[in-house]
């Protein structure tokens, strides 16, 4: 990892804390504030590995605990850092320990959709700061409890939309919004991936090393079926996953709502379903469409393709961005300007190792992201990048697609609050829990 920490090291600590030029009273401010942080892992799923960059001596962090249900998943993380640190973290398969533990700063919330607002609720309440990977919630209802909980408890949220945090976004929204190509009014945002068939969910006992009980968390019980614990939760039903507009749209539609400055839409339209692999064990739309329109003549498109990996907007993911005066495409490693005549004005091509439509992954651009979430703990940052306010506003755009997806109507939204004036419809605003699991403020 030297390489990468090398970049990082440079990347960040040259922009967001120990920059050259800094005053020395505000230097020894920073060092002053760079106390090590406790962390600890809560899911060791396929985004875990995002984190490891920033458990290192240049970031003076320190990871107290391994946590997942599943004994496997901690181990698999156990080996993959026994080299990189010198002391072994603790491994539990409960969030509660973790929790309970005084020495805990912050937690990398990483679980499944449907722990994201109670588990991190339960961590705020403990006095411990959230990184929360995407989508951040489960439905609307949780995000703003989420919203409320982080104002209660005044402990930093970051949600895991790591784009806000790439220094080429940064920079081309800031020149959009500076007007670059006039008055911004479209934005496209697309995913194309070939995820192939999954298995049928057929009931069998669980893996002998997973906690059935604790995986399912706050969600009402049900038997375990074959293969859910292995990130085919996305697609078994809406009890556990958010569909892949809360497993991905999130991040595109984060970066068209920036560029166009936007918030809650007044009206969402979808034409979605499953069009692939019609007798396999995936439960619900595998291609989407939706349209979020606003009452300034603004639009927002999600073009959404699971299982058909055609690039057709010559990416496998990014947003377009079109203005009165010109366009501007950006993804995760580059941002190209056009004029209104469509000629290339000028591009920037990062060189990012930020992974697009593979599972997992993470990159530069993780680890930027999460070193603002260290940097606004210790209070060094210039500005939180995904205050849990503002990434919980995306997040809803994700959530009203799949409400209308499984209504089967056209949302009227109040851009107020993003209610929805359907009353059919509003009954998706939250959902169900096992009784004694539900999230309070």
């Amino acid at each position: 990892m030297g390489s990468r920490r090398d970049f990082i090291k440079k990347a960040t600590f040259g922009a967001g804390g120990l920059a050259l030029g800094m005053s020395a009273k505000s230097y020894k401010r920073i060092i002053g504030a760079n106390e090590r942080i406790n962390v600890a892992f809560i899911g060791c799923g396929r985004r875990v590995g995002a984190f490891y960059e920033s458990i290192s001596e240049p970031f003076n962090t320190h990871l107290t605990h391994i946590c997942d249900v599943k004994k496997s998943q901690r181990d698999k993380v156990a080996e993959a850092l026994k080299d990189e640190l010198s002391y072994t973290p603790k491994q539990t398969d409960d969030i509660r320990e973790v929790l309970e533990d005084p020495d805990v700063d912050a937690i990398f919330n990483a679980t499944p959709d449907h722990w994201h607002v109670p588990g991190s609720i339960m961590a705020l309440e403990a006095g411990k700061h959230v990184y929360v990977e995407k989508p951040g919630s489960h439905n609307p209802r949780e995000g703003a409890l989420l919203i409320s909980a982080q104002k209660k408890y005044d402990k930093v949220v970051q949600l895991g939309n790591q784009q806000r945090s790439a220094p080429h976004t940064i920079e081309i929204i800031n020149e959009i919004h500076n007007g670059v190509i006039g008055r911004p009014y479209k934005a496209v945002a697309f995913y194309s991936n070939a995820r192939s068939r999954v298995v049928n969910p057929t009931p069998q006992s669980p893996p002998s090393d997973l906690n059935w009980e604790l995986f399912q968390g706050p969600a009402p019980r049900e038997e375990y079926h074959h293969n859910t614990w292995d990130y085919n939760w996305h697609w078994y039903g809406w009890k556990w996953g958010t569909g892949e507009t809360g497993n991905n749209a999130l991040h595109e539609l984060d970066i068209a709502r920036w560029a166009l400055n936007v918030g809650y839409p007044i009206r969402v339209d979808v034409d979605a379903a499953k069009q692939h692999f019609l007798d396999d064990g995936w439960t619900m739309y595998d291609t989407m469409y939706a349209t979020f329109k606003y009452d300034d003549n603004k639009v927002i498109n999600w073009d959404g393709k699971s299982r058909n990996s055609l690039q057709t907007y010559g990416a496998g993911r990014g947003t377009i961005i079109y203005g009165t005066e010109g366009s501007v495409f950006v993804d995760r490693g580059e941002y190209k300007l056009y004029d209104r005549e469509g000629e290339l004005i000028r591009e920037k091509d990062t060189g990012g190792d930020e992974q697009g439509t593979a599972l997992g992954g993470g990159g530069n651009m993780s680890t930027l992201h999460v070193t603002n979430f260290y940097d606004s703990i210790r209070g060094t940052a210039e500005k939180q990048n995904s205050p849990i306010h503002e990434g919980a506003l995306s997040t809803d755009l994700c959530h009203l697609a799949n409400i209308a997806y499984r209504t089967g109507r056209s949302l009227e939204v109040d851009s107020a609050n993003g209610h929805i004036y359907d009353r059919e419809a509003m009954k998706l605003w939250g959902r169900d829990y096992e009784p004694g699991w539900e999230p309070k403020i």
